[in-house]
C-alpha cells in the first residue's frame, strides 16, 4: 500500500511538470512563474496568470496558444514578433492581445532584465505553449 501511495505520488509530481509548457519553462534566460489557474463559467475554458522573466537579450521560440494571451510589460522592454504583423516594442505599462492561435516571438531588446504578466484565456486541457517552426 505504501509502495502504490509513493508511486502515486511521484507520477503526480511528474504529470504536473509535464502540464506546464516544458519547452518554455525551460528555456536559456527565461523564467516563468505560474501565479494562478482557474477555470471559467465556460465549459472547457480556463484562465491562467504568469510571470515571465527575460534576462537581457532572451528569445522565446517562436510559439502560439491554444486561446489568447494578454501580455503586460511590467519591466524593461519586449519586443512582440506577430505572425503577418510588424515587430512592435512595449515598454513598461504597455499591453498587447495576442489573438488565439498566433504565432509569435517576444524578445528582451533592453538592456536589463524585462519582464511581462501574461494572461492566458485557453482551452483546458491543452498545452499552454505549442512550438511553431
Amino acid at each position: 500500500m505504501k509502495t502504490t501511495r509513493i508511486i502515486a505520488a511521484a507520477l503526480l509530481i511528474v504529470a504536473s511538470g509535464l502540464m506546464l509548457d516544458g519547452a518554455a519553462a525551460q528555456q536559456p534566460g527565461i523564467h516563468r512563474t505560474d501565479l494562478i489557474k482557474n477555470d471559467l463559467g465556460v465549459p472547457g475554458r480556463e484562465t491562467l496568470q504568469v510571470r515571465v522573466d527575460f534576462e537581457p537579450g532572451a528569445v522565446s521560440i517562436k510559439h502560439s496558444h491554444p486561446g489568447e494571451e494578454v501580455a503586460y510589460v511590467l519591466e524593461g522592454s519586449l519586443e512582440y514578433q506577430l505572425e503577418g504583423r510588424a515587430p512592435v516594442t512595449l515598454k513598461a505599462g504597455e499591453a498587447l492581445f495576442i489573438p488565439a492561435g498566433v504565432a509569435h516571438v517576444a524578445k528582451n531588446v533592453g538592456n536589463g532584465k524585462a519582464s511581462e504578466l501574461a494572461t492566458y484565456i485557453v482551452d483546458k486541457g491543452t498545452p499552454l505553449v505549442v512550438p511553431v517552426e
